[in-house]
């Protein structure tokens, strides 16, 4: 199964921070059919002077959505995440969220699939549309490059 996860950094060496989530969700979750451009982005849902660096990857995996879950929230972890905020957003080393998960539909109180913001979020967006612009969101029938689509029309 296609996986597709959300990366992002904006403390501390944030290169450093996506390419060590990288190696560590390649040597605990599958193996990457695709990995995004890095794109630096304004901080979303939070005031902050420090800017983000995002990235989006593919991973082909023979893990469940609760195992993914278990292992990025390992890695955020290992990386020196110590808490994870939920509807509070805030500076951090790493978040790795997944966002989708072939067409698979999750609703429990730990995990949502697809992921309820992301189809909003256009450091999310743009990465994804890189390397999957015409997965279709399991709820609304479009694209990701027309999701980015609408999101950048509201933007002007």
């Amino acid at each position: 199964m296609t996986a597709y996860l959300a990366l992002g950094t904006n403390l501390g060496d944030r290169r450093f921070n996506l390419q060590e989530a990288l190696l560590l969700i390649a040597g605990n979750t599958g193996s990457f059919s695709a990995i995004s451009s890095v794109y630096e982005t304004e901080p979303w849902g939070f005031v902050s002077e420090n800017k983000f660096l995002n990235r989006v990857a593919a991973v082909e995996t023979e893990l469940n959505p609760m195992e993914i879950l278990g292992q990025t929230q390992a890695i955020e972890q290992a990386i020196g995440r110590r808490e994870k905020t939920f509807h509070v957003y805030q500076d951090r080393l790493i978040d790795i969220d997944l966002i989708l998960y072939g067409q698979c539909i999750v609703n429990t109180e730990k995990l949502q699939l697809p992921h309820p913001l992301f189809h909003k979020r256009r450091f999310v967006l743009e990465p994804l549309s890189e390397i999957a612009p015409d997965l279709v969101h399991p709820f609304f029938g479009k694209t990701v490059a027309q999701l980015l689509y609408i999101i950048c029309k509201g933007q002007d």
